[in-house]
């Protein structure tokens, strides 16, 4: 007997076969230490999980992973998200582990919550001293892989009278960090209650985490 006849004669004394599952993608959510809320937020993932799904097809999970830099979690996630409007820190050995993670392919978005601007460029910085935050150029695919974006991020919420802007850090001509700043994009994420954002600020703000979702994951482009 063949070997495919083996496996499926065993396959068969197991039970029904089915085909294998199509692996399912999450959001992490770090975890940091500093005294920031990395929690902030708290509908905001679920929501832009359920718009990656119905409008791409991917397989996204429903709910976000919590992750700790040291987590084994972090390893199984291609997105990995920051948020809070205090102060970020992260230990040395935190900063290798996320090294590694960026260097191997991973994708982190740090999205200013407003407050956290000071601390999580110091954290960066001290991340890759030989690559500074610089403004993302326009003509990059997350300002138009799915949707267009050609002025670049939106504006959700007012701060400062500062205009948005995405910034990134580039590891051989790859953005493997995204820094919303001045956007409030997890804001507009969360449900329409919460902040009373009106319904094409809401559409704005899903439409660009779709954008660097599927740029994170190589979908569409």
């Amino acid at each position: 007997m063949s070997r495919s006849a083996l496996v499926l004669a065993g396959l068969t004394l197991a039970g029904s076969w089915a085909p294998p599952a199509v692996p399912v993608m999450a959001i992490g959510r770090l975890h940091y230490d500093g005294g920031g809320d990395w929690y902030a937020n708290p509908s905001s993932l679920p929501n832009l999980l359920r718009a990656v799904r119905t409008r791409t097809g991917l397989a996204v999970a429903t709910e976000e992973t919590v992750v700790a830099l040291g987590d084994d979690d972090l390893w199984s996630v291609p997105y990995l998200y920051l948020t809070g409007h205090g102060n970020i820190h992260w230990s040395d050995r935190d900063l290798a582990i996320l090294r590694r993670y960026l260097l191997q392919g991973g994708f982190l978005h740090a999205d200013d919550n407003y407050g956290m601007d000071e601390s999580i460029r110091r954290e960066l910085a001290r991340l890759f001293p030989d690559h500074p935050l610089v403004e993302v150029p326009l003509d990059h695919p997350i300002y138009h892989l799915i949707y267009a974006f050609p002025k670049g991020i939106p504006k959700i919420h007012e701060h400062d009278r500062k205009p948005a802007q995405g910034f990134g850090i580039f590891l051989d001509g790859r953005l493997a960090v995204f820094y919303s700043y001045q956007s409030d994009l997890g804001d507009g994420w969360e449900d329409p209650e919460v902040h009373h954002d009106p319904p094409e600020k809401r559409e704005a703000a899903l439409r660009m985490g779709v954008n660097l979702f599927a740029y994170a994951v190589g979908f569409g482009g």
